[in-house]
């Protein structure tokens, strides 16, 4: 009995500890886990930080390189897309650019290739070229974080304003350039004839020569005259006063001025405008306006033609018109030749001009509230070209000084700036 006894004490002893131990283990283990959901809870805060700061940092990165560029790429070492602001992802098109690769998109092999010289060579690399009908100029940097990371980022801006303007500025150099040169060297010619010891000057001979070179300083004034109106516009200097003026004395103003070259081609003008039709505007801009287009119209009247103006009330509105018995503008042509620099067919001509006239008259009288346009050639031989200005009707005449009276200035906006 005391043997069955002692081993049951023993047997009971044994299990009481196994039981102890397991408790013991169970203890350890559960704090084991409770230490581990603590980490995991805190790798967990850390992992949001991380994804807080990763999205502060991108909106940040996008938000500056939208203030320093255009377009802003960052890429890994295998050209794949890993950050990109507004105007990158726009460019991708529908697709999102995060994770796609630059080398499968063949549309953006010049991107890929800026991005691999400048991993290659480990230096700043800037390019021009064209994507989508845009002309970037890109600069690629490579960025090494640490010894085992490696980005290159890729900034781009749209320069196709700059383009356009590089292009008018060569055009407009060219375009001086011949006009300056042809009525410079006929002046030149013309009087050495004059002055030859060998041939004392005859005195018809002579007047004609006069008048040439009359006619030859008076293109050099024009153009002289066109670039200073476009200087004026581009600054901003260029001043409208609007006042109530009789449309008939605007009109015969720009006819004195233009009958010596009128008379050069035995071309008579002719004015069709009532003398009751009063308008508000500002009669020096006008003047210059229908200048310009009766200098166009000698400039293609056939010899010995006529040139009309006339002038027809509507609404609140009077449409003047110019009629030249020329060969017209073609009809797909009506609104380009309004264009800066825009000239239809400078090969029928020995005066091409610089392509500003039309283009002044455009922003004059965009200026004084009205329209300008050309009917093209389908609608009638010659050309044709209209515009309209304001009647100076009661309710404007209440509000508007008389012409001897202060006039506050109406400014042209930027907005019709030639640029």
């Amino acid at each position: 009995m005391e043997l069955l006894l002692l081993i049951s004490v023993i047997f009971s002893g044994a299990l009481a500890y196994r039981a102890y131990r397991q408790r013991r283990d169970l203890t350890a283990l559960g704090k084991t886990i409770e230490d581990r959901d603590a980490a995991i809870d805190q790798l967990q805060t850390k992992l949001y930080g991380v994804e807080r700061e990763w999205q502060e940092s991108n909106s940040q990165f996008a938000s500056v390189s939208d203030l320093s560029f255009d377009t802003v790429l960052l890429l890994d070492e295998d050209f794949g897309v890993i950050m990109a602001n507004g105007r990158a992802q726009q460019l991708f098109g529908e697709s999102d650019p995060i994770g796609q690769s630059l080398t499968k998109l063949a549309q953006f092999s010049e991107l890929l290739s800026l991005a691999q010289i400048a991993l290659s060579e480990n230096e700043s690399v800037e390019e021009q070229f064209v994507i989508r009908g845009t002309n970037y100029r890109a600069r690629a940097q490579l960025i090494e974080h640490c010894q085992t990371r490696r980005t290159i980022g890729i900034g781009m801006q749209d320069i196709t304003e700059l383009v356009s303007l590089n292009r008018a500025r060569r055009d407009l150099v060219a375009n001086i350039s011949h006009e300056l040169r042809t009525p410079i060297t006929r002046i030149r010619l013309i009087i050495e004839g004059l002055f030859l010891e060998a041939d004392k000057p005859k005195r018809k001979a002579s007047i004609q020569s006069l008048k040439e070179i009359a006619m030859e300083t008076d293109a050099l004034l024009w153009l002289a005259q066109d670039l200073l109106d476009l200087s004026m516009i581009e600054s901003g200097e260029a001043i409208l006063r609007l006042v109530k003026t009789p449309l008939k004395q605007v009109v015969d103003d720009a006819i004195e001025r233009m009958k010596s070259q009128a008379a050069m081609k035995d071309l008579k003008i002719v004015s069709h405008v009532p003398q009751t039709v009063d308008i508000l505007c500002d009669a020096d801009q006008l003047k210059r306006v229908l200048g310009n287009l009766l200098h166009n119209a000698i400039k293609w009247s056939p010899l010995g033609e006529a040139i009309t103006i006339a002038a027809s009330e509507q609404l609140d509105e009077v449409i003047v018109s110019i009629f030249d018995n020329g060969p017209g503008v073609p009809d797909e042509l009506r609104n380009r030749v309004f264009e800066r620099f825009y000239q239809a067919d400078a090969s029928r001509s020995g005066d091409e001009g610089t392509g500003l006239g039309l283009a002044i008259c455009k922003h004059i009288v965009d200026a004084h509230g009205g329209r300008i346009w050309a009917e093209g050639n389908s609608q009638g031989i010659g050309g044709h070209f209209l515009f309209t200005v304001l009647k100076a009707d009661a309710s404007l005449q209440e509000d508007t000084p008389s012409a001897g009276g202060d006039q506050s200035p109406l400014v042209i906006p930027e907005s019709a700036s030639l640029l």
